[in-house]
C-alpha cells in the first residue's frame, strides 16, 4: 500500500498530467481522503514506540502526503476542500500530535533533539508540518474554511 501511495504520490506531482487522468484523480481522491480520515490515529504509534515500522501508520504518513500534493493542484484543490469532514480531520489529528508531542519527548515533540540518522529518517518526521499544509491548502481561497479554523 505504501509504494502504491508513493507511485500515486509521483503522478500526482506530476505538471503533465491530460485531463482525463486529472478526472481519475479527483475519483480517488474522495477513496483517499476516507481513508486518511478512518486511519489517521495510527501515526499516534510513533508517539509511543520507536517502532518506524507499523503499517496503518506508515500507510496514514503517505496518505497525508498524496493529499497535500493534490491539494496543491487547483484540478483537485476545490473538490477536496468541498469533502465534508476532512479539514476537520486534519485539524484534530494536528491537535493531537500536537499533545503527544507535549506529554513526552518522541517524534512529534518540537524540540525534539535528533541524535541519531534513524531518528532523521523517521517516517512521521514533518508529518505536523504536512497536517498545517494540508490545512493551509483546504482553506485558500475558500471562506466557509477559513472560518472552521
Amino acid at each position: 500500500r505504501v509504494t502504491l501511495l508513493e507511485l500515486m504520490m509521483v503522478k500526482v506531482s506530476e505538471n503533465s498530467v491530460s485531463s482525463e487522468e486529472v478526472k481519475v484523480l479527483v475519483r480517488h481522491a474522495d477513496f483517499l481522503a476516507g481513508c486518511f480520515q478512518e486511519k489517521c490515529g495510527a501515526v499516534l504509534k510513533f508517539a509511543a514506540a520507536a517502532d518506524a515500522e507499523d503499517e496503518e501508520a506508515l500507510v496514514t504518513v503517505r496518505l497525508l502526503d498524496v493529499l497535500c500534493e493534490m491539494t496543491s493542484s487547483t484540478a483537485q484543490l476545490e473538490h477536496l476542500q468541498a469533502l465534508p469532514g476532512l479539514l476537520e480531520t486534519a485539524i484534530d489529528t494536528l491537535r493531537l500530535t500536537h499533545l503527544a508531542g507535549k506529554q513526552a519527548v518522541n517524534v512529534f515533540t518540537a524540540t525534539h533533539a535528533v541524535t541519531g540518522q534513524e531518528e532523521i529518517s523517521h517516517p512521521a518526521v514533518g508529518f505536523k508540518s504536512h497536517l498545517i499544509r494540508l490545512i493551509g491548502n483546504l482553506c485558500y481561497q475558500n471562506k466557509e474554511n477559513q472560518d472552521k479554523v
